[in-house]
C-alpha cells in the first residue's frame, strides 16, 4: 500500500507507506478458500465496548482512491472485500462465501453471500465490478489502480490502451463474479483484500460523497457516525453487516493528535486504548523505557522507508551526486540511536521480509566513496558549488530526528549544509507528486509480501507511486518478464537484476526496514496487526 507511511508519493508512506507473510498459496483448483473471516471472539460482555484510538485526517474515505496507511485503517473498518486478511496475514473468505480457482490458476470465480450496504440496500456482484472498473478508469486517476494489474487487460485499460469490455472482470449474476488473470498469481487473493465495492448510486449522485459522514455508504463491520475534519472520527457498529455477530465493539472513537508525546500521554491517562503503530508512532525517546518495562508491542512489517531524489531537479539529475548523498548516510546509526525499535538498516529498496539480497547493494556509511562520487558528479555537471539542497519531510517526532541526523551526516561527510523543510504529511505528498522537492522521504507498506510489489513502484515515470521522474526501459523489461516467469529461481534472478539497476542509478535509496511498535490497554483483545503491517479492529473487544 502506498504510502505506507502512510502512503506515498502521492503517497506512500511513511510512517509510516505498502508483505511476505501475506501471500499464502491459493486453495487447490476447484476448491473454496477457507476458513472464513467470521472468526468468533470471546468477551464483549460486561465492559463498555468503546475503543479509543488516535488517527490522522484521512486523504479520502473513497475505497477506490485510498492508498495510504492512515486512510487504510478507516477503510478496513468501514468496508469489506470478497476476502479479508486474518490475524496471520492470510486471505480468508469474507463477502465471498465461496471461491473457485481453475486448474491453471488463472480464473477465480467468487460467489457472494447475502449482504447489505450500511443504508440497508442489497450488495451485489455488480457493486464490486462497478467499483473495480471505476478504480481502473483512466478518468478516475486512482493511485490504487495498480492493484488490479494482474487481471487480464486491466493495466492496458488503465493506460487507455484497451476497452472496458476487454478487461477480465465478468459479472455472471447478482451473486457471482469471475476474474481472469494474465498469469498465475500466487498473491492474488491477498491483493483482492483491497478490492472493495462502492455504491454506484451514491457515487454518481454526489461527487463529494466520501468527504462527509452523512453521505458515506459502506459495507464493513463499522459505519461512520461523525467526522469532524482534523479533529475526530467516530465509527459505530454497522447493524447491516453480514458478520455483525462477530463484531463486539459498539463504537470506535478516533482522535487526531499529531504529536507523538501527546498521544502517549493520552494513553497513559486512559484517554486512549492504543498508542503507536500502525496508524501513528510512539516518541522514539520513550521506546527504550517501554521496552524495559515490558509494555512495548513490536512486530516486523513489510515496509520500507526510503529517500526520493527528484531526478529532473539539478544537481540530482546526476547519478553520481545521487549516489554520493546515498552513500554518505549512516543508516545503522539512525536505527540504533533514533528508532530503537528493531528496525533494520536498508541499502536496497525491498525490506527484509521480501528481500532477495538481504545484505544489500552497497556499503552503509561509505564516506570515502561518497566524497569521491560528489567530486566526480560536480565535475560532470561543470559546477564548483552546489545549489541550495533541501530535504522535505513530514510532521513526526521520529522523522524530525531522522531529518536532523541526515543533515548532520551530509554536513560531516560531504561538507554540505542541507536545508530541512517540514510539512504536513498530505502537503508533503502533494509536493512530491508535483516534483516540488529535491530529496524527500517516503515509505511503502506492501500489499503482498513479494519483492515485485516494491520494485514495480518505479516502473511508471509519472505515476503517484514514482515521484522521482526516473524511468528505465531495461528495468521495466526485467519486471515484466518476472510476471510471466513460473520458475521461482529464474524469477528471483530477474527481480534482483532489476533492483541492481535501481541501486546503480539511485533514484531512491533505502533507509530502513520498519517495524510496528505500540502499546495497548491490557483489557483490549482481538484487535489484530497482521504481518503486512495493517490493523483490523473487526474482532476487537474489551474484557
Amino acid at each position: 500500500m502506498k504510502k505506507s507511511f502512510f502512503s506515498f508519493c502521492s503517497t506512500l508512506l511513511l510512517i509510516a507507506a505498502l508483505v511476505g507473510c501475506s501471500s499464502s498459496p491459493p486453495a487447490p483448483a476447484g476448491s473454496s478458500q477457507q476458513p472464513e473471516a467470521s472468526t468468533k471472539q470471546e468477551g464483549g460482555s460486561g465492559a463498555e465496548q468503546i475503543l479509543q484510538m488516535n488517527g490522522r485526517e484521512p486523504k479520502t474515505l473513497d475505497a477506490g482512491l485510498s492508498n495510504d496507511v492512515a486512510s487504510g485503517a478507516y477503510i478496513r473498518a468501514i468496508y469489506d472485500a470478497l476476502v479479508r486478511l486474518d490475524k496471520d496475514g492470510k486471505p480468508v473468505n469474507s463477502v465471498a462465501s465461496d471461491i473457485k480457482i481453475s486448474e491453471d490458476k488463472k480464473t477465480y470465480t467468487f460467489t457472494l453471500r447475502e449482504s447489505k450496504w450500511s443504508n440497508g440496500e442489497p450488495l451485489t456482484a455488480k457493486d464490486f465490478a462497478y467499483a473495480w472498473f471505476r478504480t481502473l478508469d483512466p478518468k478516475t486517476a486512482s493511485s490504487s489502480a495498480y492493484k488490479y494489474y494482474p487481471i487480464v487487460n486491466a493495466k492496458a485499460f488503465n493506460l487507455g490502451k484497451a476497452k472496458k469490455e476487454d478487461v477480465g472482470i465478468k459479472v455472471i449474476d447478482d451473486k457471482t463474479i469471475e476474474v481472469q488473470l494474465e498469469n498465475p498469481t500466487p498473491y492474488f487473493l491477498t491483493l483482492a483484500t483491497f478490492y472493495y465495492p462502492v455504491n454506484q448510486k451514491v457515487v454518481e449522485g454526489n461527487e463529494k460523497w466520501a468527504n462527509e459522514a452523512a453521505t458515506i455508504v459502506t459495507n464493513g463491520p463499522f459505519k461512520i457516525e461523525t467526522w469532524e475534519h482534523k479533529s475526530k472520527i467516530v465509527l459505530v457498529k454497522n447493524e447491516h453487516y453480514w458478520d455483525k455477530e462477530a463484531v463486539k465493539l459498539d463504537k470506535i472513537e478516533f482522535s487526531m493528535v499529531e504529536d507523538a508525546n501527546t498521544e502517549l500521554e493520552m494513553f497513559n491517562q486512559g484517554e486512549l486504548d492504543w498508542a503507536g503503530g500502525p496508524i501513528s508512532s510512539l516518541p522514539v525517546d520513550a521506546i527504550p523505557a517501554m521496552k524495559e518495562e515490558g509494555k512495548l508491542q513490536a512486530m516486523q512489517k513489510a515496509q520500507s522507508y526510503y529517500l526520493l531524489f527528484q531526478t529532473e531537479q539539478a544537481p540530482f539529475t546526476n547519478e553520481k551526486i545521487r549516489k554520493a548523498f546515498a552513500y554518505a548516510i549512516n543508516r545503522q546509526e539512525i536505527v540504533d540511536n533514533i528508532l530503537q525499535g528493531g528496525q533494520t538498516a536498508l541499502t536496497g529498496l525491498v525490506p527484509q521480509s521480501a528481500s532477495l539480497k538481504p545484505e544489500g547493494y552497497f556499503k552503509d556509511n561509505d564516506a570515502e566513496t561518497a566524497k569521491q562520487l560528489l567530486a566526480e558528479g560536480m565535475k560532470e555537471l561543470g559546477i564548483e558549488k552546489l545549489p541550495e539542497i533541501t530535504y522535505l519531510y513530514f510532521n513526526s517526532d521520529a522523522q524530525k530526528k531522522i531529518a536532523e541526523a541526515l543533515q548532520g551526516q551530509w554536513r560531516k561527510v560531504l561538507g554540505i549544509e542541507v536545508k530541512l523543510i517540514n510539512k504536513d504529511m498530505n502537503v508533503m505528498f502533494d509536493e512530491q507528486a508535483q516534483g516540488k522537492y529535491m530529496i524527500s522521504v517516503t515509505a511503502w507498506t506492501a500489499d503482498y509480501n513479494d519483492s515485485v510489489n516494491f520494485l514495480e513502484l518505479l516502473m511508471e515515470k509519472y505515476s503517484d507511486n514514482n515521484c522521482t521522474l526516473w524511468h528505465s526501459e531495461a528495468y521495466n523489461d526485467l519486471i515484466n518478464r518476472s510476471y510471466k516467469e513460473t520458475d521461482e529461481t529464474k524469477r528471483n534472478q530477474l527481480l534482483q537484476e532489476a533492483e541492481s539497476i535501481l541501486m546503480n542509478e539511485m533514484p531512491v535509496t533505502g533507509l530502513y526496514s520498519n517495524v510496528n511498535v505500540w502499546v495497548q490497554n491490557d483489557k483490549l483483545k482481538g484487535v489484530t496487526v497482521d504481518p503486512l503491517g495493517y490493523i483490523d479492529m473487526k474482532w476487537g473487544y474489551k474484557e
